[in-house]
């Protein structure tokens, strides 16, 4: 029986699932996810957000703070979590979030966290697919879950601030046999045939997995987990490279790169902290994660979007993040998932941070922006001849991050948000 966590002043948890993974022989790794649970003193977490007394992220503060909405007369301009509560609409096509292990509340998950902020839902929107496969490890058996729990909060993340930031886009979550390279790859290219044609591409009677003949779809592909680069990686970046499909994976939380996110076929997502009043939970400012993951690549050559604007640090190898988003679990997002972490009830409603809060939410703001980019380089030379248009992009100049602390937020690109955070759904 799992029990109830007790009210104690801010707990931050990071899930064992977040921690580094060992990957077992014959595999090249094994992926972690990038979430943390930040628990406040005195939370009732039964009770449904915006909490009373806490000033923590909804759809609606978030797209306020980024621009995605108008914000109606009346409302206070500094995006208070507690009073503002235009949430954005729009979006079209498919997002796929793809992740490891199955969550079988998912569904009912989603659907509450929807009612509760007021997002539009429909019955056909949302699908869980799993991608067993031939070659995958659990073949016709399905797919287990995480019995820790800590894979289970990552999707409740990544499903609802995908749909959050894109309501009206279809979203698919692929659920990947382990969080093995082999199955991951695998539910990456199940992934791309739900984007690309509407249909898995899996045989049902052979589990052999296809292709689709004719490119009909577009969308994202959203990535939240990673692993540390290892020699021989830059052959799974073509993974990463189908038509018509824009990726993007989580730059880590804590110092230095993790693999997806170094790929130059991914859109990098990097971490901030949103500052807020501790007494009113007004606006103050943004600023660098301290925890955010960023640097360069040791494997990655530098891609063609990046070459027209060389910092010292990135003459020659790929460098990340790309772009970021609020991923500060102390200045963190509302999720709702009821599967128990690691035996621990915590009543549903989470406040989550980690780069894993980035990679979904801006997919869904990509999607909502509605280019369309037949890939991710065609996106991100998007964004980085855009990165100096205030209009479109918010730098980020203050804050830290890095071992030691020795990266700076600073003017223009750095290894600790990019090229900075959204504003408005322009230049993206």
């Amino acid at each position: 029986m799992s029990v109830r966590l007790p009210s104690v002043p801010g707990t931050l948890f990071v899930p064992k699932s977040s921690l580094p993974q060992t990957p077992p022989a014959g595999h090249k790794f094994a992926a972690s996810t990038n979430v943390e649970v930040f628990i406040p003193a005195g939370l009732k977490p039964e009770e449904a957000p915006p909490f009373p007394g806490y000033g923590y992220e909804t759809p609606a503060s978030l797209a306020c703070h980024y621009g995605l909405v108008t914000v109606a007369s009346g409302i206070s301009p500094n995006c208070n979590p507690n009073s503002t509560t235009v949430n954005p609409t729009g979006g079209k096509n498919t997002i796929a979030i793809v992740d490891a292990y199955d969550d079988p509340a998912a569904p009912g998950d989603l659907a509450w966290f929807s009612l509760q902020f007021g997002l539009p839902l429909t019955l056909t929107q949302f699908q869980v697919v799993w991608a067993n496969t031939a070659t995958s490890s659990c073949n016709f058996a399905g797919v287990p879950v995480d019995y820790t729990g800590g894979w289970e909060v990552e999707e409740s993340l990544d499903i609802e601030w995908a749909h959050a930031m894109a309501p009206g886009a279809n979203l698919y979550l692929v659920e990947a046999c382990s969080n093995y390279d082999s199955d991951l790859q695998q539910a990456v290219l199940v992934a791309n045939n739900l984007v690309q044609c509407g249909a898995t591409k899996i045989d049902p009677s052979t589990l052999n997995l296809g292709t689709c003949s004719t490119v009909t779809g577009k969308g994202e592909v959203s990535m939240s987990w990673g692993a540390g680069e290892y020699a021989g990686e830059t052959a799974y970046d073509s993974s990463f490279a189908a038509t018509n499909i824009v990726y993007f994976a989580s730059a880590g939380d804590g110092p230095g790169v993790i693999y997806p996110g170094t790929s130059p076929n991914v859109v990098s997502a990097g971490g901030t902290t949103n500052r807020r009043s501790p007494s009113t939970f007004n606006w103050i400012a943004e600023a660098a994660w301290v925890d955010g993951g960023g640097g360069q690549s040791a494997y990655e050559k530098i891609p063609s979007y990046q070459t027209t604007y060389i910092p010292t640090l990135c003459k020659t190898w790929r460098c990340v993040p790309d772009l970021s988003f609020d991923s500060d679990p102390y200045t963190g997002v509302y999720v709702y998932d009821t599967f128990p972490v690691e035996g621990i009830d915590y009543l549903e409603w989470l406040v989550v941070g980690g780069t894993s809060a980035a990679a979904p939410a801006l997919a869904g703001i990509v999607n909502n922006a509605g280019g369309f980019a037949a890939s991710t380089n065609a996106e991100l030379t998007t964004i980085y001849k855009n990165k100096a248009v205030t209009a479109d992009i918010t730098d980020i100049t203050t804050g830290f991050c890095g071992f030691y602390m020795g990266f700076s937020a600073v003017a223009g690109w750095d290894p600790c948000t990019g090229v900075g955070v959204p504003h408005t759904y322009a230049g993206k």
